[in-house]
């Protein structure tokens, strides 16, 4: 059967440079495209930051409304993964600041609870201690200085490189190696009791 392919498909062998460049001048296929491709990552992303899937659908939305209004501050086409990928993380530290609560620690609950029961055995005891530890870690990093604390998230959940931390939060590789290095002092001293 011959004919043109559907519009989704069109799309999909053209380099993000060009993309975003058809963006940019106004096409909105071409930024559905950019969006159906880097969606998933930036959902991932958000995911792991917010702990939730309802947060995270809502900051890859505003992440993308945004980038929309603010794709003529891009100035490398190429560089539109890590571009999205920073409004992305940049969205979700303010969703998560504008809830207050330290939901972006979440992860930690289900990784105690995911691994209590394979290390325990049901022990209730075992599982107590488990639970408290999680607590006492969840309550030092919600203590540390914010700027420490999203080094810290940004790299433990999101598992990013130094200089995808440093893009993220707009700070040199160096500032991020130097809050890291903080936030892990400060994080052995608070747990040092549960070793």
């Amino acid at each position: 059967m011959t004919g043109s392919p559907p519009a989704s498909d069109q799309f999909d062998l053209v380099p993000d440079a060009l993309l975003a460049g058809r963006a940019a001048d106004g096409d909105t296929a071409a930024f559905e495209a950019l969006a159906r491709r880097y969606g998933p990552l930036m959902r991932a992303c958000a995911r792991r930051m917010t702990g939730s899937h309802a947060d995270a659908d809502d900051v890859v939305q505003e992440s993308l409304v945004q980038a929309w209004k603010q794709l003529d501050a891009l100035r490398d086409g190429d560089a539109v993964k890590s571009w999205l990928l920073r409004i992305t993380g940049s969205r979700s530290i303010d969703h998560v600041r504008r809830r207050k609560t330290h939901s972006d620690l979440g992860d930690l609950d289900q990784k105690a609870d995911a691994g209590s029961g394979r290390a325990e055995g049901g022990n209730p005891e075992t599982a107590a201690l488990s639970g408290s530890r999680m607590e006492a870690l969840k309550s030092a990093v919600a203590s540390l200085p914010e700027e420490q604390r999203r080094c810290w998230v940004l790299k433990q959940f999101n598992d990013q490189s130094y200089e995808e931390i440093a893009q993220t939060l707009n700070i040199s590789v160096a500032s991020v190696r130097g809050r890291l290095a903080r936030a892990r002092v400060t994080l052995a001293r608070e747990m040092e009791g549960w070793r």
